[in-house]
């Protein structure tokens, strides 16, 4: 695909889930990637909560593989719980993950693409953060940081030649979203919203798959967006209705 071939792309969170497919999706569009997560298993291992370990990565990545042309951040966790209930590990915990990590990986590789006045940055948020959700406010809370980070992240790196933007998930059919699940008919359950919960279902009658996320990260990434930047891409078959 335009502007991703011969590209080095680092994406983290890579082992499993959203992370994994978005490593296939640009390997396939012709990206040379690195695959970064805290677990052993990927060829680059680092914890986006430590900025000197975020560095180190980079570098090494750079060094074995090329200028960094594209950076996903789609590492995160989910830590569900009322307000009243969360405990103070579990918010600074998701923090930790979903925002300060995702500021971590942004701003190092924002300072390398602004050296060389091109590169693309795309965040996997949530489409959480644009909606309330009972039960997930320190998550929902979270993304909606690391959203408006690479927003304005985007615009201070505009004039450089560098594009920020979001894509934001609904429920994918994931390791995280069957946490959610009580029973076997979680996926319909999903599909059919709760209205006891304030939530809508999903007009498009369908889970995503990982794939439809990583299809959207890799069309922000490419050429064919040259003139994006700053958006926040919903991709969660209509069931926030854009709110």
């Amino acid at each position: 695909m335009d502007g991703i071939d011969g590209k080095v792309a680092l994406v983290t969170g890579a082992a499993r889930g959203i992370g994994a497919a978005v490593v296939a999706a640009l390997t396939e569009a012709g990206a040379t990637v690195a695959a970064v997560d805290v677990v052993d298993g990927v060829p680059f291992v680092a914890d986006v909560r430590d900025p000197e370990a975020v560095a180190r990565v980079a570098d090494r990545v750079e060094r074995e593989l090329g200028p960094i042309a594209i950076g996903v951040s789609v590492a995160g966790i989910l830590r569900p719980a009322a307000i009243c209930d969360t405990t103070d590990a579990e918010w600074s915990d998701t923090f930790a993950v979903n925002s300060t990590g995702v500021f971590n990986v942004l701003r190092d590789l924002g300072r390398r693409m602004r050296s060389r006045r091109s590169g693309s940055l795309v965040t996997v948020g949530s489409n959480a953060a644009g909606v309330p959700r009972a039960g997930m406010a320190a998550y929902a809370a979270s993304k909606a940081a690391a959203t408006m980070l690479t927003r304005c992240l985007g615009l201070e790196l505009a004039g450089d030649g560098v594009r920020c933007n979001i894509v934001s998930p609904g429920s994918t059919d994931t390791d995280m979203q069957r946490l959610l699940w009580t029973d076997e008919n979680g996926p319909e359950q999903v599909i059919a919203g709760d209205s006891a919960r304030f939530r809508a279902g999903i007009p498009l009658g369908r889970i995503a798959d990982p794939a439809d996320i990583a299809d959207a990260v890799v069309f922000l990434a490419s050429a064919r967006a040259r003139h994006v930047t700053m958006q926040n891409l919903y991709v969660d078959g209509g069931a926030t209705l854009r709110a």
